[in-house]
């Protein structure tokens, strides 16, 4: 089951790292490819079978968009709009792998 999950997310991330990079050069495309991502990150726990599949999907496919193409140009643009998805890129799978470390657990206000 859990590697359904973890397909399902790798999917998912791929799916909004795709709508991400093609929307990318709209100001509007850019913010909700942003926000899409930021939301679904919060939303996913994190853990080894959810949220990093999700991190690697969608950097993967801004990895796939940031080689040159056959005619020397690239898909991401080379402006400002650009470089804040690259930024995203790399917030993204940063996140994915913060989810990996476990939470701290405060102590309460234990009186003894």
């Amino acid at each position: 089951m859990k590697v359904l999950v973890a397909l399902a997310c790798l999917v998912l991330g791929a799916v909004v790292g795709l709508a991400s990079v093609a929307l990318h050069g709209y100001g509007w495309g850019l913010g909700l490819g942003i926000a899409a991502s930021a939301a679904t990150l919060v939303a996913l726990p994190g853990g080894w079978w959810r949220r990093l599949p999700f991190a690697a999907g969608w950097t993967a496919v801004l990895g796939v968009a940031s080689v040159p193409r056959p005619e020397g140009d690239y898909v991401i643009a080379n402006d400002a709009s650009g470089y804040l998805l690259l930024a995203t890129g790399a917030v993204v799978l940063g996140s994915g792998f913060v989810g990996l470390l476990p939470r701290r657990t405060t102590a309460g206000n234990a009186e003894g």
